[in-house]
């Protein structure tokens, strides 16, 4: 038996790893780098190879990292959807090369791009796209189905129908399309996603898709999992089938009879990775051959006939020459680095925001260090850590003063980040004004930055109110603005003072009050006077609402220039109509339902939707104070847990039959 401080090593080392695995897979939200985490991994498998007496039943090293969450129905997948042994180096690819040529003459190897997102089963019945679900364990995922379809490279139906198709793929965020989430996060000063592979988790696994289809996600396939109507021999055949249904496959793939060309390749692609418009952390080499990958079979984690190579990721020393201060749209001081030029996964880097005060505290960042820069997720630059003091360096000390209006700035009690106590800042302004505009808030049209920032140099705006007051002669003699320019600009902004109470609610900037929590707030007190007067205990009983939000938002609201603004805007026509709930009737009110297996003719999605415009409400597990569950084929263990509990299972028709006669007798 191994010495007990090399079993207590192992198990804070499984322990540690499982945390990590629910961040990552779970949240969507990681603590540590991929490379950190494979590392962790590493060592726990070669614990496990010098000392097998310690292997646990439920080691992470045996199992894929996700779990299915209770938000959604469960799915069980026929096909396990299995995760890839990872090499780091050339050599642990000959080894695998070795292992393969042990069981197969002359063996021949797909090499592809390793996608760095979120991967998925994608079902076709009779050519129709019917489900689409995560992988979680690997044997149990979740029901995404209405999220998938929101994809736009992803056909609905095959140009080809076949009996049945079951697909996998990984679900990705552009580059460009992460920048510009990014960017909305910022200004909104929300939490933002750490790299495009969190931002695509997160997207695909939100309850409401119309979040998801705002996110732009896209996939390629990769897999077939499972077919009917056609005869597939090998990993190519099948990639190029792909191709014929109108599928997106992997944009390059190719065949190798060998492993030191197989292996060109792959470096190959690590050289292009920063040229690509999507994230990568590897590429991966397949067995072609189908026939041949029965003869090497899978552990309960992963193939034996396939290898990921993972990328290392790419680090560089440079020197910080200076650390700027800008103030976000609440007042928050944001500390952000200034470096002697780098060249990072194909980009020049010289800026990276260094967070706030604790975080430079904690790495002890000084002016005129040698630090070490990487980007994360291949995009977004990050300080890793202090390389060396400069000579005579000092530590970084936040001002005391705003930089943009001299006002002293203040951290409040339990926050990190450090804010300008005047509300009438010019740069909380600027920023105020830009979020005021943005499509999701009031949706002005001809506002960009450039514009209101010659609206607030030269005096015509100082409040969210003087967008109503513009004078538009004077506009219209703006530099590149004209008269057609200033008329185009005068209807939208008149366009705008119809819209719902929501997206004005949103537009005022509460901190910690994102887009959803503006709708829940006006959907629970439907007038803007109703919101104003209420105190943060009714606030929190919404809901979806914590404290945190309640106070924001009562605290926002009791504030005298907030009171003077609202009335302000209703002077100038903005009409602020209240709130419409999309329940229609109360029939179904106090009511819970949750929704399991294939209905007949309706998709749980629509069933969802109905009972909701009832006044009901679905959720996602089954307890004792479930009403109804509401059950189709392959309801699976939803359905068990209700017969066990006593809940009352009803069919699509009885379903019906019941709105149809709440119905009739309104």
């Amino acid at each position: 038996m191994p010495n007990s401080s090399l079993q207590n090593e192992y198990k804070e080392l499984c322990e540690k790893i499982k945390y990590h695995n629910d961040r990552y897979y779970n949240e969507d939200d990681p603590e540590i780098s991929d490379y950190e985490y494979d590392m962790l991994l590493r060592r726990l498998e070669i614990m496990e190879a010098e000392h097998p007496e310690l292997k646990s039943e439920d080691s992470p090293a045996s199992r894929v990292g996700g779990r299915a969450s209770e938000k959604f129905s469960e799915v069980e997948h026929t096909v396990l959807m299995q995760s890839l042994h990872d090499s780091f180096s050339h050599e642990e690819l000959f080894d695998f090369d070795r292992r393969v040529r042990e069981a197969v003459k002359n063996p021949v190897y797909v090499v592809e791009p390793k996608f760095d997102g979120l991967s998925v089963s994608v079902e076709y019945e009779n050519g129709v796209l019917v489900r689409g679900s995560t992988r979680g364990d690997g044997a149990v995922g979740e029901d995404i189905t209405d999220n998938i379809l929101t994809i736009k490279s992803l056909p609905h139906r095959l140009k080809s129908p076949l009996p049945y198709l079951e697909v996998r793929g990984e679900v990705y965020m552009s580059n460009d399309s992460f920048l510009r989430l990014l960017k909305r996060q910022e200004e909104n000063e929300e939490k933002t996603f750490k790299n495009p592979r969190n931002a695509a988790a997160g997207s695909l696994r939100q309850k409401n898709s119309d979040i998801t289809r705002e996110r732009e996600l896209d996939i390629f396939i990769f897999n077939i999992q499972q077919i009917r109507g056609k005869d597939i021999t090998s990993h190519k055949q099948s990639l190029d089938f792909i191709k014929t249904l109108g599928l997106p496959a992997p944009p390059f793939y190719n065949c190798f009879d060998n492993m030191k060309d197989a292996i060109e390749e792959v470096e190959r692609i690590g050289a292009m990775r920063g040229e690509l418009p999507y994230q990568i952390d590897g590429a991966v080499i397949k067995l072609n051959g189908y026939s041949d990958r029965e003869l090497l079979g899978s552990t309960a984690k992963f193939p034996k006939w396939a290898e990921a190579y993972k990328f290392p990721p790419e680090e560089k020393e440079t020197k910080l020459l200076d650390i700027e201060i800008t103030v976000g749209r609440t007042g928050a001081l944001t500390p952000t680095g200034v470096f002697e030029p780098v060249t990072l996964a194909g980009t020049t880097v010289s800026r990276a925001v260094l967070h706030n005060e604790a975080f430079i505290r904690e790495k002890d960042i000084r002016i005129g260090d040698t630090v070490i820069l990487r980007k994360a997720g291949e995009i977004i630059p990050e300080v890793v850590a202090l390389k060396e003091h400069g000579e005579n360096t000092v530590p970084f000390e936040m001002p005391l003063y705003c930089p943009s209006c001299g006002s002293p700035v203040v951290r409040e009690n339990g926050e990190a980040a450090i804010r300008c106590t005047n509300t009438d800042c010019p740069a909380q302004l600027m920023r105020h004004l830009i979020h005021f505009v943005s499509r999701d808030a009031m949706d002005i049209d001809g506002l960009g930055p450039a514009v209101l920032e010659r609206l607030v140099a030269t005096d015509m705006i100082k409040s969210p109110a003087d967008l109503y007051r513009l004078d538009y002669k004077r506009i219209s003699e703006f530099e590149g603005m004209g008269e057609l320019s200033a008329s185009n600009l005068k209807k939208s902004i008149e366009k705008s003072k119809a819209n719902e109470l929501y997206r004005l609610v949103f537009a005022l900037g509460i901190r910690n009050i994102g887009e959803k929590a503006a709708k829940l707030l006006c959907l629970h007190f439907g007038t803007i006077e109703a919101i104003m007067t209420a105190d943060a205990d009714e606030i929190a009983e919404i809901d979806g609402f914590g404290r945190v939000m309640a106070e924001s938002v009562s605290s926002y609201f009791s504030l005298p220039e907030t009171k003077e603004l609202i009335e302000h805007l209703r002077e100038l026509g903005v009409m602020m109509p209240p709130a419409k709930s999309s329940v229609t009737q109360n029939k179904f009110d106090g009511k819970t339902f949750v929704l399991t297996g294939t209905l007949p003719t309706m998709k749980r999605s629509e069933a969802s939707k109905l009972i909701e415009s009832l006044g009901g409400k679905t959720s996602s597990s089954v307890s004792k104070k479930t009403d109804f569950v509401l059950a189709g084929e392959d309801a699976g263990s939803k359905l068990t847990k209700a017969q066990s509990l006593g809940v009352t299972v009803i069919s699509e028709e009885e379903f019906m039959a019941m709105v149809n006669a709440r119905h009739d007798n309104s």
